[in-house]
């Protein structure tokens, strides 16, 4: 057996775990239309840098992977399993979800179920508002294909001219239209009474394009969407504007190499007369076990792109599916009161390090250290922290790396507003952080202008680590720095769904090593060693495989050793041989991983010591927390960085410890709920697979709704008990592990 998994094979393994939960009927009916939509993003990502960097690698036939399987090879397992996934996903949407939301008022209908009147206010729809929009582009053989951009939706179209000269090639044509990607996805059609009629743009298109081409016949439509290559790399080597180079990458990006063609399988919505009884059959039918053969307009399309016709992915539906996750939002045209039985409970953040009247927001640091786990926590102790050190004269200077954050960011304004009053601020602001460059280079040049101090990075890293330092004249005239380190970005949207921990300190230490990384970011520092912070690139990936290693050499049978974590992916050969050798030492391996795993646990001799878990709910797991025994004197900490080669080799990252009693007891009770739900769990098995966590019988556990309700009793104590003593329920191991 081999000694790592395959990390592509990994990966669709976890959204195969992501396409579960849209499978799970216990589940309401729109939160599992998101979790179809979040699979479809999903894989737009995964092929867009994964595929992407498999091809390169093919075309230069680099050698195997860790787990034995060259480019070539792992790029054939990627398309059954990817078509395997979709077959599921497209046959969840048509057969189980549509119908049923059918039932509770929300109709998507179709083109052959649209009625008269229906048909009637959609084409005026079209020509008024649709139609000037639309650029038809020819696509001619032998000449290069037209833009497509990149992830945008389109609607091929087989042309022919009058009758009686459907044989001559002049009097054939190709042409096709992009679907505007700046109007609805979805069109609310006139019903009487309650509920929901909508159609989509898209079908509106193809129904009705018929009239950009005038003189023409359309013999045949379909609907196509390319993935191209987004792992180009900016030259960080350029003597020129670094701003302008990734510019540049960006318009790039929507020409690049083409890695995935997903055309539309469905017949036709040109097929003129047909009942809505007949589409409605052959829309839920069955995906057959082998599909059907491209139609002569897919082959062309493909063959234009460049794509055989096996390496097409063809879907009974809509070609994308990540607008169905707006619809089945609470903003969205499904949001209204009427469905709130299709979702979960609301789950309102609760508020957390309360500003008494007459106190601070930096006096309530200074009191203790404060722990915040959103997004059960409420992220507004973040923003009072940046707001007060914008509007408080005794603040003279703010520190702060950022790497993702929101489109109108409170977190910009509060910088912004700092730097006007006239305090130092300096902004690591990361352009290179993919898919959110054309936001920071904004973001960027816009703290310049007020006055603020902006690096763009570091050259050839990614600054991932988050952290905040504000320096303050205290009365008396004392200078004291305040801390805020976390586990996730400063974007108070993903705040609200992702499940990250940070820690609010004014420890002197904790403090000194952040001035210190900064001014290794910003500066000409050499130190690596940043006393209680350790950083990734420098000195990270040692540290953990030293701590590692300690746990082996200190364990005993009768005291054994404990390494407990709970990433988002574990890729790195090397720590991963450091925990197989932790196994073989008798130290109990205890992992929760979100995502991508290597490690193969449970192998006699390796890894038999080793158990890895995941946790897959409404909010995504983010946070990484790691916990040593060492030898009864415990270690807890808190990171940036997940245990891969691009976390601890390619970018800036921080380590930083629990060193409050308290907060620690806390974080313990936290991370050992991951091991305990046996509602969303799931156990990696050593051939690479999932299984869902066997019931104790002492009743359903979802870490989750836990963590939730926990953090309500914190905010509810009125009994004097401080905030975070409070430790999450547990049910008791069926091994005995206290």
């Amino acid at each position: 057996m081999t000694r790592f998994l395959n990390r592509e094979f990994s990966w669709i393994e976890f959204n195969r775990r992501v396409l579960d939960e849209a499978l799970d009927p216990g589940n309401p009916l729109l939160e599992r239309l998101k979790f179809l939509a979040i699979v479809s993003s999903n894989f737009d990502e995964f092929y867009m840098v994964r595929v992407a960097a498999l091809m390169a690698a093919a075309r230069k036939d680099e050698g195997p992977d860790p787990s034995g399987l060259a480019p070539a090879e792992t790029l054939a397992g990627i398309a059954p399993k990817v078509a395997e996934i979709c077959e599921r996903q497209y046959t969840c949407l048509l057969d189980e979800l549509l119908p049923a939301l059918e039932a509770e008022g929300i109709t998507l209908a179709g083109p052959a179920r649209w009625s008269s009147q229906e048909r009637r206010l959609l084409e005026a729809r079209f020509v008024d508002g649709i139609l000037p929009l639309l650029t038809p582009l020819g696509v001619e053989e032998g000449q290069p294909f037209p833009s497509t951009g990149n992830l945008r939706v389109h609607v091929a179209f087989a042309l022919s001219r009058a009758e009686g000269t459907e044989k001559s090639e002049e009097a054939r044509r190709t042409a096709i239209v992009q679907v505007p990607p700046n109007c609805d996805r979805f069109i609310r059609l006139p019903m009487e009474g309650p509920g929901l009629r909508l159609a989509l743009l898209d079908d509106v298109v193809e129904a009705f394009g018929h009239r950009l081409f005038p003189g023409w016949t359309v013999r045949e439509s379909l609907h196509f969407r390319v993935t191209r290559d987004a792992d180009t790399g900016v030259d960080e080597d350029r003597d020129d504007d670094f701003v302008t180079a990734m510019e540049e990458i960006l318009a790039s990006r929507q020409d690049s190499w083409p890695v995935r063609l997903v055309v539309s399988s469905r017949p036709s919505a040109k097929a003129a007369g047909r009942s809505a009884r007949a589409e409605t059959a052959a829309s839920l039918a069955p995906t057959p076990p082998t599909p059907p053969p491209l139609s002569a307009l897919a082959l062309r399309i493909a063959s234009a792109l460049g794509f055989e016709e096996g390496g097409v992915t063809r879907v009974r539906g809509p070609v994308e599916l990540r607008p169905f996750m707006e619809l089945a939002s609470s903003e969205s045209l499904g949001g209204g009161p009427a469905f709130a039985r299709l979702r979960w409970e609301p789950w309102p953040p609760v508020q957390s390090l309360e500003v008494p009247e007459g106190s601070s927001v930096w006096e309530e640091i200074a009191q203790a250290d404060r722990l915040l786990h959103v997004p059960y926590e409420s992220f507004d102790p973040v923003l009072r922290f940046l707001d007060a050190a914008a509007d408080d004269p005794a603040v003279l200077a703010v520190k702060m790396t950022l790497y993702r954050t929101s489109g109108n960011s409170p977190i910009v304004r509060a910088l912004t507003r700092a730097a006007r009053n006239g305090k130092q601020v300096a902004v690591v602001m990361e352009l290179k952080a993919r898919f959110d460059e054309e936001r920071n280079i904004a973001w960027a040049n816009r703290l310049e202008q007020a006055g603020a101090i902006v690096t763009c990075g570091v050259a050839r890293l990614k600054v991932h680590a988050k952290c905040a330092l504000v320096v303050r004249r205290e009365e008396g005239g004392g200078i004291r720095r305040y801390l805020h380190l976390s586990t996730g970005n400063y974007n108070d949207k993903t705040a609200r769904l992702y499940s990250d921990l940070s820690l609010f300190t004014c420890d002197e230490e904790l403090c000194r090593s952040a001035s210190g990384f900064f001014n290794l970011l910003t500066g000409y520092s050499a130190v690596h060693d940043l006393g209680r912070l350790v950083a990734a690139p420098f000195e990270l990936k040692n540290r953990l495989i030293a701590l590692i290693d300690r746990e082996a050499q200190r364990s005993t049978p009768e005291a054994p050793g404990l390494v407990m974590a709970k990433l988002n992916a574990l890729a790195d050969t090397e720590v991963i041989e450091a925990l197989y050798r932790a196994s073989q030492a008798g130290v109990r391996v205890r992992l929760n991983v979100r995502g991508v795993c290597l490690l193969v646990p449970g192998v006699p001799g390796l890894s038999e010591n080793i158990e890895v878990l995941s946790v897959v709910g409404r909010y995504l797991e983010h946070s990484r927390i790691i916990r040593f025994r060492n030898g009864g004197n415990e270690e807890l900490f808190l990171s940036s960085a997940d245990w891969m080669p691009r976390n601890l080799e390619k970018r800036v990252e921080l380590l930083f410890p629990v060193l409050d009693t308290t907060l620690r007891l806390r974080l313990v009770s936290i991370l050992e709920s991951y091991f305990l739900d046996d509602r969303k769990g799931r156990r990696l098995r050593a051939d690479g697979t999932w299984e869902r966590v066997t019931p104790l019988g002492l009743g359903s556990y979802s870490v989750q709704d836990e963590l939730y309700a926990a953090a309500r009793r914190r905010h509810v104590l009125d009994d004097g008990t401080p905030r975070g003593d409070l430790q999450v329920r547990r049910l008791p191991r069926h091994d005995g592990e206290d």
